[in-house]
């Protein structure tokens, strides 16, 4: 049996479980004004919780980057998904600090290997003119997977309260493991379905081993970073990360206490921005696809698109400052925000397979995720503090961190291209 388009099938798994990786992780935050109630715990508990997470994940980020350069990715999203799935479905036992944060560990640990596992399949799995796309394609999944979630997990914590909820979302990804077994047998160079086309196609557009070249040797995270256009990837989400991450955990509670929003009317408006980010994330992948099938240098297709979106992110930040005081202006413009991040963000997630090749692209990225949350941790931190007098100087703060994340990548990448080759 031949499947046309297999690569296609491939990467559409992998955005529904980043659909599910993100309904998971924004179930504790839309029914926090329920849980917290109910349990007695403050916003200082949930931004304590948050960061547990968030540790979890930026370690998991490096330490899954390795995993998956050793097992593959096949049986890296096996492990990744059945620890969060798992992870999710016991939030529902949790019964206080300690259970939840014990809880968000294990979550973060496994939602981690998301990010480095789809970046590692996209570099086995398309062309280098087809990676931006198909990872706009996988980011979409996280912004599909906001739209879904505050509604969903409503309409479920109205009709079963937040204990069963935490069971159903958490069966989610356990049952996503059936077709991705099924589906990914191996790959391109040797699945079984693939048309001989199809695996010329993707072969014949990726620098790096051809069909019976043996794979590099791994380099080790010391030599990635020798090499001074890795530390644009690090540097750049360091400081844009936390753009994102201010929306996803927070949002919910800045909606709740701001406009004294319950879990209902959480739901009817916290999906809103993610409409524009799932947009933002498709755009930015076929604007540097098709700036690089006109003939452009990657380089060129990488850094205007970043720069494009490193506009749109910073103006509606200040028109957040300035114009949200209804919370349809406030949704309305997070979703511009969020448009500009996941228009940039895909293409500087594409760079580790820009500049190598094999089993050193799941490395940088990983390793690239950790630095970037460990930025988020900080300002989760700082959020509970500020926010207790506004949340104004917040919105300032990282609205100066995207024009020092967009020229990270300018300076630091001269050109961004193979760096093995070039040496």
């Amino acid at each position: 049996m031949k499947i046309k388009g297999l690569r296609w099938w491939i990467i559409s798994l992998i955005g529904l479980a980043t659909v599910i990786n993100y309904i998971d992780r924004s179930t504790l935050a839309i029914m926090w004004p329920s849980i917290s109630g109910d349990l007695g715990m403050d916003k200082g508990d949930y931004a304590l919780i948050l960061n547990v997470f968030m540790v979890a994940y930026a370690l998991g980020q490096s330490f899954s980057g390795k995993l998956f350069d050793i097992v593959g990715t096949r049986v890296g999203y096996v492990i990744a998904i059945a620890v969060w799935g798992l992870s999710s479905f016991m939030h529902a036992f949790a019964r206080g600090i300690l259970s939840f944060s014990f809880f968000r560990v294990t979550l973060g640990l496994g939602e981690a290997g998301n990010w480095p596992g789809a970046v590692k399949s996209n570099a086995e799995w398309f062309p280098v003119k087809e990676r931006a796309f198909a990872q706009g394609l996988f980011n979409s999944g996280a912004s599909i997977g906001s739209v879904i979630a505050p509604p969903l997990i409503a309409t479920l914590w109205a009709a079963f309260g937040w204990q069963v909820t935490f069971m159903i979302v958490g069966s989610f990804g356990i049952i996503w493991l059936i077709p991705w077994l099924i589906i990914n047998k191996k790959g391109p160079k040797e699945h079984p379905w693939i048309t001989d086309e199809e695996r010329a196609f993707i072969l014949a557009g990726q620098h790096g081993p051809k069909n019976d070249e043996p794979e590099k040797k791994a380099l080790t995270l010391k030599q990635i970073l020798s090499y001074k256009e890795s530390w644009a990837v690090l540097v750049s989400r360091f400081f844009l990360e936390p753009i994102w991450w201010l929306f996803v955990g927070w949002m919910p509670i800045y909606l709740a206490e701001v406009y004294g929003f319950n879990v209902k009317e959480i739901g009817f408006f916290a999906w809103v921005p993610y409409v524009g980010a799932a947009i933002g994330s498709i755009v930015g992948g076929i604007y540097a696809g098709r700036i690089i099938h006109g003939g452009a240098t990657v380089n060129k297709a990488r850094k205007s698109t970043i720069t494009i979106g490193g506009v749109i992110m910073f103006l509606g930040l200040v028109a957040t400052i300035l114009f949200a005081d209804t919370p349809l202006k406030f949704v309305l413009i997070v979703a511009f925000v969020l448009f500009g991040f996941q228009f940039a963000i895909g293409n500087i997630q594409t760079i580790p397979s820009d500049l190598f090749s094999g089993k050193s692209v799941g490395t940088l990225a990983g390793f690239g995720g950790s630095v970037g949350v460990f930025s988020v941790i900080i300002m989760n931190f700082l959020v509970p503090m500020i926010s207790s007098y506004s949340y104004i100087p917040i919105f300032i703060m990282i609205a100066i961190f995207v024009p020092l994340g967009v020229l990270a990548v300018y300076i630091l990448a001269n050109d961004i291209k193979p760096v093995e080759e070039s040496a």
